[in-house]
């Protein structure tokens, strides 16, 4: 082969592998700016497998300090969960069944005054975790701290809450504790509500038609919460797979993590 030959050959190569090259990268970019990030939905870890609660650290964005890190992580939204005092007399925000986490002797939140009696749930204080020694809040106070954080309130309105809505008895006064403050803002913020009960969500249905969480705030880690958390790159595939559906929003454990991941993915 003379130099000549040589040379041309070389630079044919040089071409080639350009252009093997840039398409790919070229690709990623097209399909980056023609994705658009979701808005994104903290939710806080609860622990996967046996005896959950003994492992709970309460991690859940149901008080101020855990809103507040929400929205310093980026957060466009955050889940919180409705539970009802006894006999419906307060909605407030709790995850677990009974005060499992919370200073006091351990009771039912269904069994337990928001503010009468020396175990009221009121004077209570988170015992363990990133936000010991925080209160509990009511709905309306949840609400308004969303949304002077400029946050979106999605509302899972809990399974136990069930046996004191549908008791002919308390029913009526439970789901003014519920509605009310939602009606009185939901001009104001956006608020989305669901149920993982069947029943208690086909009678948010009938309440609030407009305001059900729908397709909203799609599940996206691919891996079980634990204490300690599991690092956040083993829900990288999920993520992507989900990201390429473009979903109207998603919810997440990780959502510091999730932000940051999706920078150059979306636009």
């Amino acid at each position: 082969m003379t130099i000549r030959t040589k040379a041309a050959f070389v630079a044919s190569l040089t071409v080639i592998t350009f252009v093997a090259v840039l398409p790919p990268a070229h690709a990623r970019t097209s399909t980056a700016s023609a994705l658009a990030c979701p808005p994104v939905f903290g939710h806080g870890g609860y622990p996967s497998g046996p005896n959950p609660w003994d492992r709970d650290q309460v991690r859940q964005p149901n008080n101020v300090r855990a809103l507040n890190d929400q929205k310093t992580w980026g957060a466009d939204g955050v889940e919180g969960d409705v539970q009802l005092t006894q006999q419906g007399t307060k909605a407030v925000m709790w995850h677990n069944t009974t005060t499992n986490g919370l200073t006091g002797t351990r009771k039912n939140i269904t069994a337990i005054w928001w503010a009468a009696g020396s175990d009221n749930l009121r004077d209570r204080r988170i015992a363990r975790g990133p936000y010991q020694g925080e209160q509990v809040y009511t709905l309306r106070q949840w609400l308004d701290h969303v949304r002077s954080r400029g946050l979106i309130a999605l509302l899972e309105v809990k399974p136990e809450t069930k046996a004191v809505l549908s008791d002919p008895a308390y029913a009526a006064a439970a789901w003014k504790e519920i509605s009310d403050p939602i009606k009185e803002r939901q001009a104001s913020q956006r608020i989305l509500v669901y149920s993982q009960d069947s029943w208690v969500q086909a009678e948010l249905s009938r309440r609030h038609p407009g305001l059900l969480k729908g397709s909203e705030a799609r599940w996206t880690d691919g891996v079980g919460w634990e204490e300690p958390p599991p690092v956040w790159s083993g829900n990288a595939g999920r993520w992507q797979e989900v990201l390429n559906q473009a979903p109207k929003s998603v919810m997440t454990n990780y959502t510091r993590e999730y932000r940051a991941w999706l920078n150059g993915r979306c636009g």
